[in-house]
């Protein structure tokens, strides 16, 4: 079938089209030649305008009188003079031109943040180069806008973002010798910041990045998550491609989170957080339980017998809040067999070919705050271990939805057993910790420069062999302490279940038990 040609008007449409656009866009061009000058005027008389206000205003009342006898003296001088009106209206618009010419921003650093880069050029000068370098990039009274590509500056005239670039060879890859610059450049650039080196040994460029602080006035809410993921706390935008909409007093915000998955579908489904007296392992475990109680049951085993879970006695879902070691290991015992009836109920369903039942589908949570005083004490009184008990949920409890999450202080990290080290393979660090403190429990190092200030709950956390993120828990105190805000302490208040039993009988059974 022998195509039909287009009309003539329709094949060249396409070029008068084109050809209408360029005279268009050649007389937008010469209307604003022409218009410049009057163009260059409105801007100058807006901006003198916007400098009168600001003058007024900044004037005390008690003295504006005074100014305004001042402009009607000099109104009426300008009246009298011959050709004065003309002469006033020819000053204001060669003002107004002036002030509304275009003025070319400065593209390079001042003065003061010149010598900031000579000086850090300068400093990497004896790290940076060799004697057998015949083109070094960096040498003493050399060009520091070669090795440095890409700046910027904070408010204050420091450096917030610097771009080193360095020569080949450099031995980027040990630690030591990448430790030895980050130190230099955290001290030269300025102390009481928290910096991010990022190294691109293929590129044999540095990045340097100061990092804003976390967000510390978040508190405990509902999450929207799905079941089996976990909020640990919140992190860098750049690092976690998921934010959550979250309340914070008035506002609402986005906010990336440190989310944990946990379940049989988990490659982490155990947690271990460290950190020293008031750096806030409490505060997250109290989270946690507070998100596991949404979909499972919880038992509570506090060892340090501070009372920090009192507010969860008696809530639906919580099986057992336990600071004795009579009742700890009964508890962990019963966890124990509860892990191994699960085994055996999941397993005859499979061989059945049926799905697991109903009563083994409910997520069960052991947490335990600092196990390491009930060991010692079972160890003076020649009973047994509680960790030894926590085998089984380690090593079988992935599969049966069972999670077991550890909180320590660094000082009793030793006396955790070789199956809890083994088997929590998500990690958090909270609270003031040296490099070495942190590397120890994450297995990497930290990702950032110590913080001048360490707030509760702020560290890092690493799931599994990810890499390791910054992290700031949500404030979630105990409800009775009544040095905490009034507004967080309601909201974890909201956030518990109904009391299922009167605190008074959960007294009485637990004192007959003993």
């Amino acid at each position: 079938m022998a195509r039909v040609p287009l009309p003539r008007i329709l094949s060249s449409g396409g070029a008068h089209l084109a050809r209408s656009r360029e005279l268009a866009r050649t007389a937008a061009d010469g209307a604003t030649d022409v218009l410049h000058p009057l163009i260059t005027i409105t801007r100058g008389l807006r901006r003198l305008v916007a400098a009168g206000r600001l003058r007024w205003a900044e004037t005390p009342k008690d003295r504006r009188g005074s100014l305004l006898f001042l402009a009607a003296s000099v109104v009426l001088v300008v009246t009298l003079v011959p050709y004065g009106p003309l002469l006033a209206v020819i000053a204001l618009m060669a003002a107004a031109a002036w002030a509304g010419r275009a003025v070319p921003e400065p593209t390079g650093p001042d003065e003061s943040q010149t010598q900031r880069l000579r000086s850090l050029y300068d400093a990497l000068v004896p790290y940076f180069s060799a004697a057998e370098d015949p083109a070094p990039l960096y040498a003493h009274g050399g060009a520091w806008e070669d090795a440095f590509p890409a700046y910027a500056f904070d408010g204050t005239g420091r450096v917030c973002h610097l771009l080193v670039r360095y020569p080949a060879y450099f031995a980027d890859g040990e630690p030591e010798a990448r430790a030895r610059i980050e130190q230099l450049l955290h001290a030269k650039a300025g102390r009481g910041r928290e910096y991010r080196f990022t190294w691109d040994e293929e590129g044999n460029e540095l990045t340097v990045a100061v990092l804003p602080p976390l967000d510390r006035d978040i508190g405990a809410q509902r999450f929207v998550t799905a079941p089996g993921e976990t909020v640990l706390g919140f992190t860098d935008a750049a690092h976690v491609a998921r934010t959550l909409p979250l309340t914070c007093g008035e506002e609402q915000r986005d906010v990336p989170p440190v989310v944990w998955r946990t379940g049989p579908g988990s490659t982490e489904p155990h947690l271990l957080a460290v950190g020293g007296p008031g750096s806030g392992t409490t505060t997250l475990l109290r989270a946690i339980v507070l998100q596991a109680l949404q979909h499972g049951d919880v038992v509570i085993v506090e060892g340090g017998g501070s009372g920090e879970y009192a507010c969860l006695t008696g809530r639906d879902g919580v099986l057992a809040v336990e600071s004795g070691l009579s009742g700890a290991l009964a508890s962990l015992e019963w966890a124990s067999q509860e892990t191994e009836r699960r085994l055996i109920a999941t397993n005859r369903a499979r061989q059945a070919g049926l799905p697991a039942p109903d009563d083994i589908r409910r997520p069960l949570w052991l947490l335990l705050d600092r196990p390491s005083v009930l060991s010692q004490l079972a160890a003076a009184e020649e009973r047994l271990d509680p960790q030894s008990l926590l085998q089984v949920p380690l090593r079988h409890g992935r599969a049966v939805d069972v999670t077991v999450v550890i909180a320590e202080q660094f000082d009793h990290l030793d006396a955790l057993t070789d199956a809890v080290r083994g088997h929590t393979r998500a990690r958090v660090v909270l609270g003031p910790a040296s490099p070495e403190q942190t590397e120890s429990v994450l297995g990497a190092a930290p990702p950032t420069t110590p913080t001048p200030d360490v707030p509760p709950g702020r560290g890092y956390a690493r799931l599994g062999a990810a890499s390791a993120l910054r992290l700031q828990v949500p404030a979630t105190p105990d409800p009775h302490d009544e040095n905490a805000p009034e507004a967080l302490r309601q909201a974890v208040l909201g956030l518990l279940p109904a009391r299922t039993t009167p605190a008074d009988s959960l007294t009485k059974a637990a004192v007959a038990e003993t």
